[in-house]
Formats: C-alpha cells, structure tokens, sequence
C-alpha cells in the first residue's frame, strides 16, 4: 500500500462547516479525513531525529488517524479529555490524552494550525460522544432508577445484588460519560448523569449508605417481631444480625450471647418479611439434637415448618436425589468410640501382617523416630525437667524413666527380649560412703550387668586432648567424681558394670556401641513385633496414637489430600524422621481402613460425593440462603458443599453463627482456619474487590459475671490468631469468681469434698437449686458422683467431659485434673505438629486448640469457676492464670506462703504436712531432683532461710533462727554423733555433708 502522502489529494468544502474534507485517493483505499495536522520537516527532525513520535494527525468521523509514531489509528473512544497545544521557541506542539494515561505528542506544527485542528478534533469528538450518550439512553435510565431506588432500598444491597450495576456504571462511565464535554452536551445533561458518575467514582460509600438506610428501616419496621420473637426483647448486636443480608455474614456469637435465638429469629424474620419461601431456606447443623431443636423453634416462631439438617443428613439426601438410591453407611462413621477401636484394630493388624510397618509402629512407641532435645540446650535443672516430666518417659515395658537416652536404651533391651530391672537397689550394701543408696539405671537380671549411662560429652581442647563436659546445669566436678566412685564401686565388688554416654548419641552411634558393649554377657532374642504392641496397648500407649491417627485421616478425607503432598510439606516444614513414620504407617492404616469400608461410606466420602453432585450440576439446589450453625466446627469438606450450593445461584447467601473461641473439634475434622478465612472462602465480590462480607460481633454474655468472662476472653486471646471480639459480662461480681485449689495424690477426693461443701454453704435458696458441673477433659477422671450428691444434697451436681459440655452451663464449674501430664490439661496429645500435613495453615501458637478447650470449661460458668491442679504440677494454664493478676484468679494463700525456691534446681518447694509431726518440704521433681527439707524444728511449718546476719537461717513463719551450713544455701546445722562424739551436721546429709564443732560454753 502506497503513502497517504504520496497520494492524489482533493479538498471539497462540507456544507455548513468550516472543515475542509480531503480526499486521499491511492490504488488500495480511500477514506474521508475531516483535517489534517503535518509537522514542519526540518523542525520535526531537530527535535524528534529518532521518529518516536507522529509527523501528521489526520482527524476523520470515528477518531484521528496517525502518520508515524507508534500509533496508527486513535479512536474517539480512547480519547480522555481535549486536545492541548503547547507553544514551544520556534513551533508548536499538540497531545492527544488517552484513557489509558498515555499522550501521543505530535511536535513541530504551526500554532494557529495546531489550535484549529485542536478545536475541530473537541467538536467532532464531543459529537461522537454525543451520539454514544444518545446509544447508551436506555442503560442511562435503568441505572439512574436503580440508583434512585438505592436512596430507600427496599431489600438489602448485598453485594450480589449492587455488583453488576457497579460495574455498568463504571463501564458507561469509562466509555462515555466521563468523557463528555460539559460546553457541548450543556449543564443539565452533565447534571442528569451525575448520580452515576458519582456511583462509579464511589460504589463502596454509595453501598454502605443504602445498607445504613435500609438497616434503619428494617429495625424500625420490625421492632415489634425482634422484641417478641424470643422470650426476651433481642439486643440490639442480634437485631442487627437478623436484618444484615451480605453475600456472606459471619455473626460471631461468644459463648452465653444467645447463637441459638439469632439463627432462628434470623430464618423466621427471612420467611416473614418475604425474602425467601420456606423451601429455599437451608439450615445446617452439626449434631442431630441441635437441628432437630432449631426445627421446632423456628415452626414456633414463624408458623411454617422448615426443616434443620446435619450436614450428613443433607449430603446423604442429594446422594440419594442423584443415584436413587443410599448407599450404605458405615457403623463406625456415627460411633466415634467405634471408630477409635477400628483404628486401633487396624494398627494391630499391620503389625501383624506388614513386616516392615511393624518396625515403624514399634520403633514409634519406642521413641526411635522423636526428635528429643538435649540437656545442653538448657540453662537450668528446673527448666530440663520440666521438659522431660512433660513428655512423660514411658518405656515399651512399662515404667518411667529420668532421660531420653535411657528410654532408647530401655526399649532397645525389651525389644531385643533383654529382661532388666531400672534402678534397683545395688546388691552389696554400702556403707559409710555419706551418700544415698546405691541405684544403678540398670541391672539385666540374667546376667547380673550392670549398665550406667553418663551424661557427659567430648570436647576437643586446643592441644587436641580430649576432656569430658556435662550440661550446663551441672557440677561437671562433681558429676565426674560420681562416675569414678561408681566404678571403684564395680570393680571392688567385682560386678561387671557397662558404660554408655552422651556423646555416643551425639555421634549416631549410641544402641550400636551398646549392642558391641553387651554381645560378651547376653544373648538377644528379638520379641515378636505384635507382643511388643499388645504389651504398649497395656500400658495404654497406643490410645494416643490412634487418636492422631483417626484425626488425621478426617482431615485427609475432608482435604482430598495424597500420601505424596504430605510428605512434599513435611519436607518443607522440616519435621524429620518422625513425619516420614508416620506417613509410612498412615498408608498402609488408610489403605485397610478404605479395604474394609468396602461399598460402605463413612461420613467423609458422604459429604465429599454429595459435594461432587452439587458442582457437576447433576444437583440442583432450591438452595438461597444457607443458614449454619456451630461455624467454628466446619470442616474442608463441608465448607466446599456450602461454597459448591452457593455457586448454584447468583443471589444466594451464606449466613454462619459462630465462635473462633470455642473451636475444640479438630479430632473430628474440623478446621478453624476456615472461620478465620471466612470472607476469602464464602464472601462475593463488589467493585473489583473479592472476599466482600459482613461480620457482626454479638458481644453481650447472657451468662457469665465479669470476673469470668473478661477473664476469659483475655485467656483467649494471648493466641494472637483468634477473632478479637467484644464481650459485655451479664453482671458484676465482687468476689473473685476465678479460684485455684491445691491437690496432691492422697488428697484429690478431700479438696474436691471441701470445694462443693463450700459451694453448698453459699448455694442461694431460690426457685431452682444451685447447679455445679465438674468438668474434666477425659471421661476417666470422672469421680463417684452417687457419692458427691450424697453428701452434698443442697446442690445439683452432674459431671462432662469438657467437649460434651459445650453448650451447657452451671451456676458453679469445678475443672478437675488441670495437671502438667500428657493426658492432664492441657492434654500434650492433641496438638501434634504432623497435623500441620493436612490443614491449609499451621497453628504455631503452643496448645492452641488446648486454649479454647479451657475456654470452653470457663464459660460454663455463671459465678464461679474451681479449678483443682496437683500442687506439684500445675499445668501451664494454671500456672498462667496464677502469675498474672490480670485474671484476678485466687489461690490458696497458706500455700502460696510456704512455696520456696529449691536451691537445688530452680524449681519450686512445696510444703508437706506430716501425719502426726512438724511438716517437711520437697521439690515439685520428686523424681528428678529429690531435694527433701525439714521444716522448722521450732514450728514445724515454716522452711529456715537465709537470714541478713551472717551465719544464721530465720524460718519463714515463726521467725526462729538457726546456725547455716557453712557448705551449702539451703542448709542449716543440726546436732548429731559420730564416732568422737557429738557435732553439728547439715540437715541435708547426706548429701551435703557440711559440719562444724559444738562450741562450748564460756
């Protein structure tokens, strides 16, 4: 195609215009040019040599053509606003502003050319948009009455409904209007198109007015239905719950602030104001009881019967809707007691049929495959045996054992059917030695070895010797010299003693130096894998497994994940050897358990099929509003059934009533994350935004007084990934409501009579009798309640399980068991990071599910809440709400008197009372630390401590002093007789064995 330049030129003059209308004729094409603009030559090279801009406009009917530049062709409906000339030293130049942003500059143009061609561009593209204003006349209206109707909107703007007029309005706003020229088109029209200029410029402002003004209106218009529908006048954070209509509302609903009234009220309201028929109403809840309870209320409230379904019940009716028939139901999948007992029945089977699973279930009771830290990562005793009492060192034969590397040794003896004894009692008697009896860690009753393990390690010296180091906590002097005593010990008793070490488990090769060290005195005779597990099932070590296992293999189904993302993540998560067991084990558990559903469905595959149905469309929801109950305990499977009928129909909401608090269903697949992501799961979009919901806070605690409600809500939020949320308390208390008791193991069952007795002496005659619910977080801590009620006939005593009592309340709460032990609370169980495998996000906060199980327990509560912890291991929580004052929880002050510092390990001394004498104190790690006191001779409670006068210890209650031990803290002098008579010795003997001589008197 030739040059429009070079081509034949002819001017005719339109009628009734001063354009001029060149004709380029070439032997291809010809078009109409309405002006033309062309830079000087010479000019154009000198200030543009590289041709990066045009060298002519030529303006026609639809847009301006280019010659040149980057640009052919400019369309009136890129243009943005008129053209602009810049008058430059020795020319010229004009821009054309395009929607986009960008300007295409033409220079070096004469300026009177470049004005008239500027104002005849302004003419004939105020008149193109002229006539795209008169095109788009009816979208214009449609919009401008929407909007109108959106000053008093008769139903609520949800997003759904606003998006698409938002998004007409920018688009027309963007074409068209936002590119007229206010001197052509004149004021009025300007003016007339203005509320959708305003919409577009603004459709979230405009939005959040209409919801204002409807809301309004709503509570206005039905006062009298929210004051009447439940037996109380709703408060004003549930009226507002009931009339907000978004594509998707979360109504968080803390524990007492009456969840139960808001989603019914929220389905009569919906029936009754005519937003939706009955039928297209589903309402979902997570156990039968609840659905069947909201059925009933809501036919009571609104006079039409609307069915509450489980999600079960749901997922098997579409099921049933689309194949014509239900398939059968697994008996496990409604027992999780029976599903349990099938996990644990499959575990047995694999360990019996897989060889080489069965090592892996083995070697996990046996702690082959734990990561367990070391004591050199430790700066105190206290904090190293805190550690080990809390992951409660249970060997495969049973017993308890005082460090990790003696569990491994342990258990590698019993599987290799090695009989031992750990820590007998030395078989030749020692005396004389100023020491406690002699108990090796281990003695093989076939053989009479001996084994010691010491905890020392290698460390390289400058000269490049060699010398042995201890933990840090540890008198590495004094350490040593008791491995060197324990071995003139052996050797002159002539009992054969084998040594293992630290820094053998360091180096990898600790069980291999054993077995070596061993091979001359035993003969190992390998146990048959399937005795080992039923003798760990015994010791009731397999329970806590099959309960990671049976939540795991939820949240798999629930998640549609594969044995391969596992692992892919565990590798990114860095979790070791342990997750690689376990999913090893997971297979093939997984495999028989699927083997043996046969043509059965568990609960899982039902809602995972049913969800299947609804996105192929071969379902098809009546479905508009999606009303669920307990949110909190949704689960991956069931929020995409939810999402899948959502999607269904354009205009269909997700209303959920909820508490990220009291999530405490994990084990039964639920997934908190999704809560947490409520609105990038179930929310809609408007205005370019995703995610678009509402959120409405109930606040107020029909239930709880202050002392326990803000309490409470402060516990639960130090796991900074809860939902803050407002709570208002239901009263005041002017007692603490929060109140720690003391036990010990003799006496439990005494503290817990004295708690209720006290709570019967303040019961309130009224109406109904006082009611106490003692709560424990297993079902095996429950005490005789025939007893209980027997002898405290004034109140009403029942016991729960702290997940069977969601829901409940008491005027009184007693927590039982709140001790620092695996299966104590918080449970050191369920938190296990391999779970981490099958849920979109971890939960790094420590005991997070834990927390808002304890929370649970609290806001049972109406007045009190008694919680009993072992006085000498308090559980975490315990702990946490007696150091910090903000809780307002009491103790027993008599006790927190006579709780010391051991000077030993940092830990605490707790006070005993003797039976028929002056009390004594010992450390809160019996076993670990062993430290023992007696208590002051002269009152027989109170612990001597380090007085201000040199020398002297004054005891903490009564004040007498007695002489310090010159070798030790904690120690003061008492008479005793040796082989020269009488002197003063250490009360701490023997293992201290400070002295002095008895002064005469002068």
């Amino acid at each position: 195609m030739h040059d429009p330049l070079e081509a034949t030129q002819t001017y005719h003059t339109l009628p009734g215009s001063h354009l001029a209308l060149i004709c380029y004729t070439s032997e291809n094409a010809c078009k109409s040019v309405l002006m033309e603009l062309v830079a000087h030559p010479l000019l154009a090279f000198m200030t543009d040599p590289l041709r990066r801009h045009p060298r002519a406009f030529d303006l026609g009917p639809k847009g301006i053509s280019a010659r040149g530049g980057t640009r052919s062709t400019i369309p009136f409906d890129e243009i943005a606003s008129k053209p602009t000339t810049r008058r430059r030293l020795l020319s010229s130049s004009l821009a054309l502003h395009l929607s986009d942003g960008a300007n295409i500059l033409l220079p070096a143009v004469q300026g009177s050319k470049a004005h008239a061609f500027a104002e005849a561009v302004e003419t004939a593209w105020s008149q193109f948009n002229l006539e795209q204003l008169n095109r788009e006349e009816d979208s214009i209206r449609r919009l401008l009455k929407a909007l109108k109707g959106l000053k008093t909107p008769d139903q609520y703007p949800a997003a759904c409904h606003i998006d698409p007029l938002a998004r007409q309005a920018a688009d027309l706003t963007d074409r068209v209007l936002s590119k007229l020229n206010p001197a052509a088109v004149g004021k009025d029209t300007i003016r007339r198109v203005s509320p959708i200029t305003a919409f577009a410029a603004d459709p979230v402002g405009t939005r959040n007015t209409a919801i204002e003004t409807f809301v309004h209106g709503q509570l206005a218009r039905w006062k009298d239905f929210l004051d009447t529908v439940e037996s109380m006048p709703l408060t004003p954070e549930q009226r507002l719950s009931i009339v907000v209509d978004e594509d998707a509302t979360l109504v968080l609903a803390g524990a007492g602030s009456g969840k139960t009234s808001v989603i019914t009220a929220k389905a009569a309201y919906l029936v009754k104001a005519g937003i939706r028929a009955p039928q297209e109403l589903l309402l979902l809840a997570f156990a039968k009881d609840a659905a069947t309870e909201m059925s009933e209320r809501i036919e009571a409230r609104c006079g039409v019967p609307i069915a509450a379904r489980t999600f079960h019940a749901l997922a098997y009716e579409i099921i049933g809707a689309v194949e014509g028939e239900k398939p059968p139901l697994a008996p496990t999948a409604t027992d999780d007691k029976a599903f349990l007992s099938l996990i644990r029945e499959i575990l047995r089977d694999i360990v019996n049929r897989l060889t080489e699973v069965a090592e892996t279930v083995i070697g996990w009771f046996a702690g082959f495959f734990d990561d367990f830290p070391s004591p050199w990562d430790y700066q105190t005793a206290h904090a190293w045996y805190s550690e080990i009492e809390s992951r409660n060192l249970r060997t495969l034969q049973g017993e308890t054992v005082k460090s990790f590397e003696e569990l491994l040794i342990a258990n590698w003896l019993y599987r290799n059917g090695i009989a031992y004894e750990y820590e007998p009692t030395y078989e030749h008697k020692l005396t004389g030695t100023g020491r406690r009896a002699y108990t090796p860690d281990f003695r093989l009753t076939e053989s009479g070895v001996y084994l010691e393990h010491f905890g020392v390690r290698k460390k390289r010296l400058r000269d490049g010797s060699e010398e042995l180091t201890t933990a840090p906590f540890v008198d590495r002097d004094e350490y040593l010299a008791g491995m060197e005593w324990k071995r003139q010990v052996h050797a002159e008793h002539e009992t054969v003693l084998i040594e293992t070490y630290s820094w053998e488990r360091e180096e990898g090769r600790l069980l291999d130096a054993l077995a070596r060290k061993l091979e001359p005195h035993i003969t190992r005779r390998p146990l048959p894998e399937i005795e080992i597990y039923d003798q760990v099932t015994q010791v009731g070590m397999v329970d806590s497994f099959s309960s990671l296992v049976a939540t795991f293999l939820r949240h798999f189904k629930n998640g549609g994940y594969r044995i391969d993302d596992c692992a892919q993540k565990a590798s990114t998560l860095k979790l070791g050897k342990r997750a690689d067991a376990f999913l090893r084990i997971f297979d093939a558990v997984f495999d028989e358990y699927q083997t043996r559903l046969g043509d059965r469905i568990d609960f899982e595959d039902m809602v995972i099929r049913a969800t299947a149905h609804v996105e192929s469309g071969r379902y098809d929801s009546p479905f508009r509003h999606i009303l669920v109950d307990e949110f909190q305990d949704i689960s991956v499977g069931r929020a995409r059934l939810i999402k899948a009928l959502k999607a269904q129909h354009a205009d269909a909401r997700v209303f959920a009533v909820g508490d990220d608090w009291q999530s405490i269903y994990r084990f039964a697949g639920s997934d908190i994350h999704i809560m947490r992501n409520f609105g990038a799961e179930f929310g809609g979009q408007y205005a370019g935004s995703t995610g678009v919901h509402r959120s409405v806070d109930l606040g107020r605690t029909f239930r709880s007084v202050d002392k326990i409600a803000l309490a409470a809500r402060r516990f639960i939020l130090q796991n900074p990934a809860q939902i803050t949320k407002t709570v208002v308390p239901a009263g005041e208390a002017d007692q603490p409501a929060i109140r720690i008791a003391w036990t010990r193991r003799e006496t439990a069952d005494e503290v817990l009579g004295q708690t209720l007795a006290t709570l019967a002496a303040g019961a309130i005659n009224g109406d109904r009798p006082t009611t106490v619910l003692l709560l424990g977080r297993y079902r095996f801590i429950e005490p005789d309640l025939r007893r209980l009620r027997r002898q405290h006939p004034q109140i009403t005593i029942n016991y729960k399980t702290i997940h069977a009592s969601k829901g409940l309340e008491a005027d009184h709460v007693v927590i039982l068991g709140a001790d620092n032990t695996r299966m104590g609370f918080p449970s050191l169980i369920v938190d296990d990071p391999l779970l981490s495998l099958v849920s979109p996000e971890a939960e790094p906060f420590a005991n997070a599910e834990e927390r808002r199980v304890m929370y649970v327990a609290m806001t049972r509560a109406r007045r009190t809440v008694t919680i009993l912890a072992s006085e000498a291991r308090p559980s975490a929580f315990v702990t946490e709400l007696m150091k910090d004052p903000g809780y307002g929880a009491s103790g027993p002050q008599d006790a927190a008197r006579r709780t010391h510092t051991c000077l030993q390990c940092g830990g605490r001394l707790l006070y005993m009372p003797g039976k028929d004498g002056p009390g004594w104190y010992r450390c809160e790690h019996v076993k670990l630390c062993g430290n023992r006191m007696p208590a002051c001779p002269d009152c027989g409670t109170g612990l001597p401590l380090r007085a201000a006068e040199a020398g002297k210890m004054a005891c903490s209650q009564c004040g007498t002093t007695q002489q310090a031990c010159p070798a030790c803290e904690d120690g003061w002098l008492i008479e005793r007789r040796g082989r020269f008579g009488p002197f003063l010795g250490c009360v701490r003997f023997p293992d201290c064995s400070g002295k002095a001589k008895i002064r005469k008197p002068a």
